[in-house]
């Protein structure tokens, strides 16, 4: 089983619509599939249709896998299950730093689910805390979606030293651009700048479109909707390309 973060300091850079796009492609490849929605906001969750629990289980979330096995819920995809989130995991923060071995517990958990299935994809909230450096430690891969824009980018470097900082290893950090505007400079110039300054950026780009923000209303992956659309053959290839750094078949 593997294990793919996708996340970002930084909220609005399409991080969930790639966690969704990503999580349907890898189903679609013939992988068992597991999406935990960890944002509470729970966008995840209501674009694959699928309702949080009723009571909060947040408390139990970080004791066993067992617990996790309770809340998975079938998607309207063949081999691509749902662990919605629940509006109480805004308290995870706060529930790791009362935990010993905080750091490994996700990670621990997750170990549970491999005999179930061949990837596990965290859509992880636009934070840097307890749950932040839980996710760090529990991925294989960390996909970051990067807006080539000023402040995207500083947020993108801050993540970069943050690691160094702490000691994490910079080789699980899979950068990627997104919601590109080619037609402006800023979006090109900036680009060519982080490409020649940190070479892990993957090749794949994700164009902004309309199709990309209409998931909200139809509420599925684009393909369901766009199949022969910019966005979705770039999500495509997008999987693709990240599938062959996580070693999935």
């Amino acid at each position: 089983m593997r294990t793919l973060a996708v996340y970002s300091m930084k909220g609005g850079v399409g991080k969930t619509a790639t966690s969704v796009n990503l999580a349907y492609w890898a189903a679609q490849s013939g992988l068992k599939t597991l999406l935990i929605d960890l944002d509470p906001q729970g966008a995840s969750s209501f674009y694959f249709r699928v309702k949080p629990a009723k009571k909060s289980w947040s408390k139990r979330f970080f004791k066993a896998y067992e617990h996790l096995l309770k809340q998975i819920k079938a998607s309207d995809y063949e081999n691509l299950d749902i662990i919605p989130a629940h509006l109480s995991f805004r308290h995870f923060d706060v529930i790791l730093k009362g935990l010993n071995k905080r750091k490994s517990r996700l990670q621990k958990v997750l170990k549970g689910l491999k005999k179930e299935y061949d990837l596990v994809l965290l859509d992880c909230p636009p934070s840097i805390g307890q749950l932040s450096e839980a996710v760090f430690m529990a991925s294989d891969q960390l996909l970051v979606p990067v807006i080539p824009t000023t402040l995207s980018e500083r947020t993108f470097e801050q993540l970069h030293d943050f690691f160094k900082q702490e000691r994490y290893s910079r080789k699980k950090i899979l950068p990627f651009f997104t919601l590109v505007q080619n037609q402006k400079s800023l979006h090109k110039n900036l680009q060519e700048e982080l490409r020649a300054k940190y070479p892990e950026f993957l090749k794949t780009v994700i164009p902004f479109s309309a199709d990309v923000e209409n998931m909200g209303e139809y509420r599925a992956p684009v393909d369901q909707f766009a199949r022969n659309k910019p966005a979705n053959l770039a999500y495509q290839a997008l999987w693709k390309e990240v599938s062959s750094q996580l070693g999935a078949k």
